[in-house]
């Protein structure tokens, strides 16, 4: 690939191997933007043949056509197959939270009748920075600061998030290697979100080490997934069935665990409408309790043991 050398290949590749199989169909989310164009240009270099990308226009802006063309133009300049996915609905409400869902439900399908095995998307280091920084300042859990996870499945298909070592002024560049000026969304300086002023805070404060936050965020996965191994094990050997429900046995088991214990309990018995936050930190408090409370159609009996069963239908009057 023009103007790109060979060790950011190499780099990108070993980034790959421990998020892809070797051999597999990979797609990219192609905003036409300087981070997702160094991805396509990357996986290209890489893995040349084995690489399709799609680009979702959410008809938000004016220019949105012309942005979806110009990435199908960088792909056809690389003989890369490229699919435009026009939104098929109105974007209402929380427009970033609503169009993400909206993009990754269009990419899964895409995915799907195009055999990709793994979406890659661009977020890099410098958004795993500002993610953290901005769920420290909602108060957020170990799961909410393990940041962006590198590996996950959304929309029924795995995605996977190579980038997450590489800053953005790395991508910037070898996008400039390739002389190609990327799309630039103004949404990315819209300070009425919070990663543009984030991002802005950063770059103004000088002090704040975007790649030791994001260590701290990898750090902070670790930590999570260690806690979902032994939740595994504390389920497998703590938890019961019986007839009409569930019956779970608490006793010892640090808060944290039992928390997601009884998220993991509740799911079982409520997997269309999981509660988060507040609920849950009070039934758990009605459950050391010992006193009987009912949350997303289950009831929760505390004591000695936890017993969960669906809560019977109400009758009709």
């Amino acid at each position: 690939m023009q103007g790109l050398w060979p060790d950011p290949v190499a780099r990108f590749r070993a980034d790959c191997a421990a998020l892809t199989g070797d051999g597999e169909r990979l797609g990219i989310a192609l905003s036409g933007g300087p981070d997702s164009l160094a991805l396509l240009l990357l996986a290209h270099a890489a893995f040349p043949g084995l690489v399709a990308a799609a680009t979702v226009d959410h008809r938000l802006r004016p220019e949105s056509a012309a942005e979806a063309a110009f990435a199908a133009r960088i792909c056809a300049e690389r003989g890369v197959p490229h699919a435009i996915l026009a939104a098929d609905e109105a974007i209402a409400g929380n427009v970033q939270s609503a169009a993400r869902a909206l993009r990754y439900r269009l990419l899964a399908a895409w995915a799907g009748e195009q055999r990709i095995a793994v979406l890659l998307t661009a977020h890099h280091l410098d958004d795993q920075a500002e993610t953290l920084l901005m769920r420290l300042q909602r108060g957020a859990g170990l799961s909410g600061l393990s940041g962006i996870r590198a590996a996950t499945r959304i929309a029924g298909i795995p995605v996977a998030r190579p980038l997450l070592a590489w800053s953005r002024a790395e991508l910037a560049a070898i996008v400039a290697g390739a002389g190609i000026d990327p799309v630039q969304d103004p949404s990315n300086r819209d300070e009425t979100y919070d990663r543009p002023r984030v991002r802005r805070l950063i770059a103004e404060a000088g002090w704040i080490d975007a790649p030791a936050l994001a260590r701290s965020a990898a750090a902070l996965a670790e930590a999570d997934q260690a806690l979902e191994w032994a939740l595994e094990r504390l389920i497998g050997e703590r938890l019961r069935a019986e007839p009409g429900g569930l019956v779970f046995d608490p006793a010892g088991v640090p808060a944290e665990l039992r928390r997601r214990a009884l998220l993991h309990l509740l799911a079982m018995l409520a997997p269309a409408d999981p509660p988060r936050g507040a609920a849950v930190q009070r039934l758990l408090a009605a459950l050391d309790a010992g006193e009987t409370a009912t949350l997303a159609g289950v009831r929760c009996a505390g004591g000695t043991l936890w017993r969960f069963a669906a809560e019977p239908p109400r009758r009709v009057r």
